[in-house]
């Protein structure tokens, strides 16, 4: 559905560039999905490199994912920081799994050893087996109290007020004495706090507490639907609440390549792996995942739930399961139906993460007005490799409606400085 079909209030005005962050697979990476053909080592040096790669080009941030199936996310992320410039980090903090004393001071000396480039990304968790398997016994309705009773403890913690004495606090599920931080983040009050969760719940937690509610791909329709209600429902707290979405991307230069590539990604799924992937899904009781599942019912044949919305990836991954898919001009434009409806935030990923990093930066973000590989080229940035020893490619300019008209030059609105080819002195 684009946004002419959505209801007026639904639809925001649009910023002139979003924020863009990619991902790092700490859970593994490949080619295909279902199969160990095309997949590689994930290990330090590889993460670095995908690090490494977003920093250079522009993106943002990086999500890190948490649980059992990844390495763990403070971890990888401590090891990155001094392998990067701007780069920021989204990593978890689980209300339950840890005390906010504890979460507080990890955060705390992060976000002062990166200067300042700390997200956190809230997770309640949506595993019941998992969770237990780490010793939390909780109910889905006990999990968002503790949630909110650790970050109201997480803020009297960090309020100058409490600097000397503490703060006390005694709920349900929390109590504590005298909570502050000796050391507190570069970021005041505190780093920004994602959250992202699809119940009556979630979405109090998010209206009261959060900075940025992220939401997983779905179609514009029901992301608008869920937009307004937690901003009808931060309104009755006196807050404002900034928004973003999780999703794959899988582009190439034309439409039917890129829905190729999608197919190819999948190619190596039998029936047997699909099933057994739904089945693990039912048992949890994340409400977001069980929305998730629902875009495609375990079935191949209707995966495209939304205008180059693609819900593939969901047939065998947890979590985000939606991809757009189509050339530069589309997924851009599909990006902006998003943005229209207030979405500032997107944390992209594709397979494998590497290689995929730089084709979303060359071929989508001159589109969006973003990253490095926007502006005129110089010897010390991107431009393309010198021709016959001593002649440098001339600047691209994009062309509207060609796709990759301009792969990682110059951004939209920019005009070429010459029409020959010129030296090197």
């Amino acid at each position: 559905m684009t946004s002419q079909h959505l209801p007026q209030d639904a639809v925001q005005e649009t910023p002139a560039s979003p924020d863009v962050f990619w991902f790092l697979p700490t859970h593994g990476d490949s080619r295909y999905l279902g199969t160990s053909r095309g997949a590689r080592t994930v290990d330090g040096d590889y993460l670095r490199q995908v690090a490494v790669a977003a920093d250079t080009l522009g993106y943002d941030g990086v999500l890190l994912p948490t649980g059992r199936s990844c390495e763990d996310a403070w971890i990888v992320a401590s090891s990155l920081i001094h392998e990067t410039n701007k780069l920021k980090f989204l990593v978890a903090v689980r209300p339950g799994l840890s005390t906010p004393g504890l979460a507080l001071r990890m955060a705390s000396t992060f976000d002062r050893l990166s200067r300042g480039r700390l997200l956190i990304n809230v997770v309640t968790g949506g595993d019941p087996g998992e969770l237990e398997a780490d010793g939390l016994f909780a109910s889905h309705a006990e999990r968002y109290e503790i949630s909110d009773e650790f970050f109201r403890v997480w803020r009297g913690a960090l309020a100058p007020e409490n600097a000397d004495k503490g703060f006390d606090f005694s709920g349900k599920h929390l109590t504590v004495k005298g909570a502050r931080t000796l050391y507190p983040p570069l970021q005041k009050p505190s780093p920004p706090l994602y959250f992202g969760g699809s119940s009556a719940a979630a979405h109090e937690l998010a209206a009261e507490q959060m900075d940025v509610y992220l939401t997983w791909g779905e179609p514009p329709a029901a992301v608008a639907e869920k937009l307004a209600d937690i901003r009808a429902r931060a309104a009755r707290f006196g807050r404002t609440v900034r928004f973003g979405i999780r999703l794959h991307v899988i582009v190439r230069e034309t439409n039917d390549a890129a829905w190729r590539a999608a197919d190819e990604l999948i190619s190596h799924l039998d029936d047997e792996v699909i099933a057994k992937a739904q089945a693990a899904f039912a048992k949890m009781d994340s409400v977001g995942q069980r929305r998730m599942a629902a875009l495609h019912g375990g079935r191949r044949d209707q995966l495209e739930v939304s205008p180059n919305l693609w819900a593939g990836v969901g047939l065998v991954r947890g979590g985000a399961g939606t991809a757009l898919v189509g050339d530069p001009d589309t997924v851009a434009a599909r990006m902006r139906e998003y943005q229209e409806l207030g979405i500032e935030t997107f944390i992209l990923s594709g397979y494998p993460h590497l290689e995929e990093s730089y084709r979303f930066a060359e071929l989508v973000f001159p589109l969006l007005g973003k990253g490095k590989q926007g502006g005129q080229h110089s010897l010390t940035g991107p431009f393309g490799e010198v021709m016959a020893s001593d002649i440098v490619p001339k600047p691209g300019v994009p062309k509207p409606g060609v796709p990759n008209s301009v792969p990682g030059a110059a951004a939209p609105g920019a005009v070429a400085q010459q029409e020959t080819p010129k030296k090197v002195a």
